[in-house]
């Protein structure tokens, strides 16, 4: 029967696509705790990946935000009291920038950037009269064990590439039919409209974009095939933007990426940082525009399944144990 002690990594998911590649990313499926703490709301996966115990939770269905990942986290540290390493992973609006040529099913991992930790908290701030917007306040970084195997981690994949695509091909080979055809890398094509040109269908309509806004390329950004010898998916380090509103205008995209210099939007690490201190890994799905593509979101919570079990396989058992508990981190916070 597994303890709650043994478990020393926290990896947070949003959503059920997320949760359902995270969790086939276990080397080793563990059994249900018999009991989790009396103030804890969570359901647990627990298992094991490399050396590394894991302990998996998502929000409750149909809830985002940073509210409910803050509600989340700290719930799981009541019962996983000896957890010292956090992460954040599933999907996110990709940011591409003529700097950043981020496409679908790419990986955007947290990094420092632009003065921000890597997590970068954009609709907190004052607002006064006749003044742009003023973001205030600062979050927390990643543990130092994290951001050191990063370092390892890009050594590794700058000298020989990474396995993704065959990783995850051979994970999903063992899995039902239903799963392989919903996280597997799509057939459809990778599409980025222009910011001017906005999807001409109600937000409800289930007709695919494709479908209602067509492959003109006067409607298209221009841009080259990957090569062979290109990283694809690849794999980008940056400031990823937080808040409780889904980023779906690409001109505000566009103006906050070039501000600030982010490459991905999402809606719950900020509630995380400061009191469950993590690495955010996210598959890029969308462009963070009105053309929504639920198509790519499995495959997007693969790639970052996969990132997120190469980084922790970077890390040595006894490097996690002089990590500060995540838990005491909040009681001085």
């Amino acid at each position: 029967m597994p303890k709650p002690e043994d478990y020393w990594v926290g990896w947070i998911c949003a959503i059920s696509t997320e949760h359902v590649a995270a969790t086939l990313f276990l080397d080793e499926e563990h059994s249900p705790l018999a009991a989790v703490a009396k103030n804890d709301n969570n359901t647990y996966q627990l298992g094991r990946i490399g050396p590394h115990n894991v302990v998996i939770a998502a929000l409750p269905d149909e809830e985002y935000g940073t509210v409910s990942a803050a509600a989340v986290a700290k719930d799981m540290l009541h019962t996983f009291q000896n957890i010292r390493v956090g992460l954040m992973v599933g999907i996110g609006g990709g940011a591409p920038t003529k700097k950043a040529d981020i496409r679908l099913g790419d990986i955007v991992v947290s990094s420092p950037g632009n003065g921000y930790p890597g997590v970068f908290q954009y609709r907190f701030g004052k607002a006064i009269q006749d003044r742009e917007f003023e973001t205030t306040g600062q979050l927390d970084r990643a543990p130092k064990v994290v951001r050191t195997a990063i370092q390892s981690l890009k050594t590794t994949h700058k000298i020989h590439g990474h396995l993704f695509n065959k990783t995850i091909e051979g994970i999903l080979q063992k899995g039902r039919r239903q799963v392989r055809e919903e996280f597997s890398r799509p057939t459809a094509k990778d599409r980025l409209y222009k910011p001017d040109y906005v999807h001409r269908a109600e937000p409800k309509a289930k007709a695919r974009c494709v479908d209602i806004c067509g492959e003109d390329p006067a409607n298209l950004v221009e841009r080259h095939n990957r090569s062979e010898d290109d990283d694809n998916p690849a794999i980008h380090y940056g400031l990823i933007a937080s808040a409780d509103v889904l980023m779906k205008d690409a001109k505000v995209r566009d103006c906050l990426s070039e501000k600030h210099g982010i490459l991905c939007f999402e809606m719950e690490a900020a509630g995380l940082m400061n009191n469950f201190p993590c690495l955010v890994i996210r598959g890029i799905c969308d462009y963070s525009d009105t053309h929504n593509n639920k198509e790519w979101q499995g495959f997007a919570a693969m790639t970052a399944a996969a990132y997120a079990k190469d980084i922790l396989l970077k890390i040595a058992p006894n490097n996690v144990e002089n990590e500060s508990r995540l838990k005491d981190l909040m009681k001085t916070s």
